[in-house]
């Protein structure tokens, strides 16, 4: 079997992988959820959904520094990774171990094209269709929802000390786009920002994640720029699984 990861590499496979180490907590959440839970033999301490998998599968290092030695004793058919999230050293080793799927995540498009594919390499074609269908008919009922509604000037902040931010060419920015959200940022990718960059925005919004903002935070930015400021659940924002299927009801109560 002969399959293509989203950076168009080639993958050869004799069967379909029943081993299955993941990288990537927002992959991880949706291998579980296409019901692939007891193939998961690693993952990293940052893959929090559901709850209890750390407990239940080997924990191999975090998304930027892993164990290899780890990787290697779990003997996996498949690595799974991500462009953005891991390193190119870690693909190339975990390369060494097995072969290595790695996503690319920047449209909504890409997010779908995911899932149907590790659906069909995985052999849950079926549950990748019913997931992706049902976040396409949520994305459709919010389009709805966010017609006639204004465009506010929005700085997406993902990091403090420096102040770093989601700019364009960014899966964020993707989804900040369909909430009427336009980037204050031209920048591509995650610049470094100073509080004289974040004026003009009407709205600065803080994710919880991966640095923790909390409500001290929002004062302080509230008291430095003329923005309003929010807190905001930055895994809606930011993972492109199975957790898209519940992020635009969370979007229709930000407005």
């Amino acid at each position: 079997m002969h399959v293509k990861d989203q950076l168009n590499r080639t993958l050869h496979f004799s069967e379909t992988p029943q081993r299955i180490v993941s990288l990537v907590p927002s992959q991880t959440e949706l291998l579980v959820d296409l019901g692939l839970k007891d193939q998961l033999v690693g993952v990293t301490k940052f893959c929090v959904h559901p709850q209890k998998l750390r407990k239940e599968v080997a924990v191999v290092g975090g998304t930027k520094n892993v164990h290899f030695d780890k990787i290697e004793a779990l003997r996996p058919d498949i690595i799974i990774c991500n462009k953005e999230e891991n390193t190119q050293e870690i693909v190339e080793q975990c390369g060494a171990i097995a072969p290595v799927w790695v996503s690319d995540m920047v449209t909504f498009e890409d997010s779908l094209d995911m899932m149907m594919r590790l659906g069909a390499l995985l052999g849950v074609t079926k549950a990748a269709e019913e997931l992706s269908g049902k976040i396409v008919a949520a994305k459709k009922d919010f389009e709805v929802f966010m017609e006639g509604r204004p465009y506010k000037k929005v700085v997406y902040l993902i990091w403090k000390r420096p102040y770093m931010a989601a700019g364009k060419g960014t899966f964020i920015d993707t989804l900040l786009a369909l909430n009427h959200f336009t980037n204050h940022i031209e920048i591509q990718r995650y610049p470094e920002l100073s509080i004289d960059d974040m004026s003009g925005a009407d709205l600065i919004l803080l994710s919880s994640e991966p640095y923790p903002f909390k409500e001290k935070d929002a004062q302080e930015l509230q008291e430095k720029t003329n923005a309003t400021v929010h807190l905001v659940d930055g895994e809606y924002f930011s993972w492109y699984g199975s957790r898209l299927k519940d992020a635009f009801a969370y979007f229709k109560s930000l407005h």
